[in-house]
Order: C-alpha cells, then structure tokens, then sequence
C-alpha cells in the first residue's frame, strides 16, 4: 500500500505539471524530439548514404590527419586539392578522433544530435513570431520532416548547413530584439561555419548582414551605433577563410578563398562543351544522376535522352555519333568536348530564350517541387507506371504533396507576419536569402533536389505560423 501512495502522489503530480501552459509546451517538446530520433534512427539503420562524396569528405580528412597534406591518395603519394572547403572535413576529423577513424556511422549520430538541435532552434524561432503554440507546431513539423532526417543519414554537409543556416536567422533575430555582442559572436560564428561548409552559404551572410545593419532603424544615429557591431561580424564571418585562402596559393599559386564551382583542381581540364550542351536541354535530377554525373568515368546511356536534346535529325545523328566515341573509353577528350560544344553553338543559336530563360526556370522548378525521393529506393522517373510499384508511386506523390504543402503555408505565413513590424527585418532576410538562392540556382548545370533543402526549415517556421494563431509576445519573452 506505501508503494501503491507513491505511485500515485507521483502520477497526481504529473497531472498537475502537465495540467500547467508550461509543463505541456515542456511535455510535447520531448515527445517531438523523442519522435524525431527514431525518425532520424530509421533513416540511418535504413538508408545510410556513405558512398560517393562522404568517402571523398573522408579520404581527405584522413590524409590531413595521417599525412599533413589536405588530399587524395594516388599511386605516387598524396596530391594536394582545393575541390572541397574544409568545413565538413573538421567535423568528420573531430568524430574521428573521438569516435575512431574513418568510422562514419558515429559521424551520422552526431549528425542526428546535431539536427534534433536545429529543430529547437526553430521552435525558439517560431515562438518569438507566433508564441508557444507556433514553437510546438514547428517543432513537430522539423522532428517529423523526412526531408531533414534524410541526410543526418549521409554523410554530407546538408545537416551541418541547415544547423548554421537556422543558427544565423535566430541570433539575427537575437540581435535585433537586444542588440548585444555575444549575439554579434554567435551570429559571425555561424555565418563563418555555414561558408567553411558551402560556398554557396555566402548567400546567407549577404541576406543577413543589411538585415543586422537596417534592422534597428533607418535614422542615422540608430545605424551609427551598429555599422560596428555589423562589421565585426562580417570580419568573423570571412576571417576562416583567410587561412585556407594563403594555403591555395602557397600550394596552387590561386587565389582561391572558396572553392571553384566545378570542382576541379588547378591545371585539370574541364569539359565546358559537355557542360554547355547537357544545358541545352537538361532539367530533372534523372538526367543528372544518368548523364551528367556519369561523364568522364562511366559510359553514357544514348537512350536516357530525352526528345529535347535534339532539334532536328541531323542533330540526333551527330549526338549518337559524339556518344558512341566518348564509351569507347569512357573520358572525357578534347575532340569529344569540341564536338559537344559544336552542338550546343548550334543549340543555343537556334534557340536562345530556351537555353537562357526557360531551361534555367524548369530546372529551378524542379528542383522546389520535385517530390524529394532520391534518397528511396525505386526509379528516379517515379511518374512511369511500368517502373515504378504502387508503393513508390504513392509514397513519391504523398512527399511531393507534403513539399508543396509547405511551400504554400510557408507563404501564408511570410503574409501573416508582413504586418507585425518588429518581425519584418527577419522576414524580409529569410526572402531575400531565398530569392538569392534560386537566382544562384538558376545558374546552375545539375538539376539537383538538395540545392534547395536550405529553404525546408524557413518553410517550417513559416508554416507553424500560419497554422497556428498568432499570440502577441514581447521581445524579453523569446
């Protein structure tokens, strides 16, 4: 019977903390996280990406580490590179060290630590918008999110980036609620971090930075007091980048702060004919994975090649022709790509607002919308019925679903909080780091889905803003 007190005394208690606003924000924070670890549990028991780039990451960190030389091994020894910015590499060295070398699965669970992290750091976010409510909301969708959990399974810099990319928004917005100096730390320390692991995460300093000066008020004595603290940060955010900067040029004799955009090394040739002609007609990630990547290394299938590739049947002839001498030895040739860029010339002439305009839009399109399945097993045209079973049909239309569902509550959302003028600095960085983004993007080769991942957890925060009713908070309350 004592027992039997006890164990009730301790439920009545219980109740009485979850019957309190605090104890069920404390309560379904837990759960959420709880649910989202076995989310991200899953994933990693279930589909681990650990080949292709992760080995890459590893091979180079594991030369740094052994070798002194930030590299590849080659028959002759270890060859220096620039390919790869050394943000991603630190971090699986840091897991090394602590967790054994080359053991990269210990490196997907602190990915999952890691990304648990950022989905709190949304709800912190969402709840200085929109109060508790929205924080839980936020914090579900994140936990839930099969676009997020899919890549602490990989070993690639994805997880790390949204970390650094959420890190900045919430400091930001940190900032301009009290503007302190440790804010002004945390925030260059993420801009810094987010650099070290994409170039492309300039972006994100270059929406944050003006939201940082402007956001405090547009009057000069208010903009004199922050043109410092702006500028500290911007020195953070660049001052990494300084070393690795002098080591490009001390080793290649570049000057090379980031990392070149096609991935090559000083003095190894580039297939600029290919890359144009796969422009002229590219848009899916099908074409990326069965052509593109496989170029220079693997033979190309013709048949994968789609109608658009070809604008007459002359064209068609002379592209089997190009294909047939590339897999006789599966590299890449100055005559192969001369050929290839031949037919682009021609392409591109006969067609210029096709290959400025519209291909660069669709691949854009596709890339927001497409249904994020790659990392599934099951044909990557997932639309045709004679490959793809009615599971990965439904499973493929229920993700594409969920993508654009948050896209559209994301801007009720964005709508939502346009009125609330305290929160328009953040809102007005989120947008313009997206529209930075998709004007990088639509530059780009490879229609690729992970390009636009950065955007999933603006989208989340948004999201639970809109689906949630607003409650007023002050400043102090975040």
């Amino acid at each position: 019977m004592p027992h039997l007190r006890t164990e009730l005394r301790t439920w009545h208690s219980m109740m009485r903390l979850m019957a309190h606003p605090s104890g069920r924000v404390l309560f379904w924070s837990i759960a959420a996280l709880f649910a989202g670890a076995l989310l991200r549990a899953y994933c990693i028991r279930h589909y681990p990406q650990l080949q292709g780039d992760p080995q890459l990451y590893a091979e180079v960190i594991r030369n740094w580490m052994t070798h002194g030389i930030y590299g590849f091994t080659q028959e002759v020894g270890v060859r220096p590179t620039l390919i790869r910015l050394p943000g991603y590499p630190i971090f699986l060295g840091t897991c090394f060290r602590l967790f054994g070398m080359d053991n990269l699965q210990a490196a997907l669970w602190v990915q999952v630590a890691v990304d648990l992290l950022t989905c709190g750091l949304l709800a912190l976010l969402a709840r200085r918008f929109a109060g508790d409510r929205s924080a839980i909301t936020a914090l579900w969708l994140a936990a839930l999110c099969p676009f997020l959990a899919e890549f602490t399974a990989a070993g690639l810099t994805e997880t790390l980036t949204l970390f650094s990319t959420v890190l900045a928004f919430w400091a930001l917005q940190q900032w301009l609620d009290a503007p302190q100096w440790r804010w002004v730390a945390v925030l260059g320390a993420a801009l810094a971090y987010a650099i070290l692991l994409r170039p492309d995460q300039g972006l994100l300093a270059a929406a944050v930075l003006p939201a940082m000066l402007l956001g405090r008020g547009f009057r000069l004595p208010q903009m004199k007091g922050t043109i410092i603290p702006v500028a500290v940060c911007a020195v953070l955010a660049v001052l990494p980048l300084v070393p690795w900067t002098v080591r490009n040029y001390r080793v290649f004799h570049v000057l090379q702060p980031l990392a070149p955009r096609y991935a090559n090394d000083p003095g190894e040739p580039n297939p600029y004919g290919f890359q144009r002609w796969y422009r002229t007609w590219a848009i899916d990630y099908a074409s990326t994975e069965d052509i593109y990547w496989d170029y220079d290394g693997d033979a190309m299938d013709f048949a994968t090649l789609p109608a658009r590739a070809f604008d007459s049947p002359e064209q068609y002839q002379e592209t089997a022709a190009v294909f047939a001498l590339y897999n006789e030895t599966k590299r890449n040739s100055p005559e192969v790509d001369a050929r290839f860029a031949a037919i682009a010339r021609q392409r591109v002439q006969s067609h210029p607002l096709r290959y400025y305009v519209l291909l660069p839009v669709a691949r854009l399109g596709n890339m927001l919308l497409r249904p994020r399945i790659d990392w599934l097993p099951g044909p990557l045209q997932w639309w045709r019925w004679s490959e793809s079973s009615s599971l990965q049909f439904s499973r493929a239309l229920f993700l594409g679903a969920l993508n654009l569902a948050l896209m559209v509550f994301a801007a009720v959302g964005a709508w939502r909080l346009r009125v609330r003028a305290g929160l328009r600095p953040i809102l007005l960085a989120m947008l313009t780091y997206g529209v930075l983004r998709c004007a990088l993007l639509l530059t780009v080769d490879n229609s690729e889905p992970r390009y636009t991942v950065e955007f999933i957890p603006l989208w989340i925060v948004l999201a639970a803003v809109a689906l949630t009713k607003p409650q007023s908070m002050k400043p102090s309350e975040a």
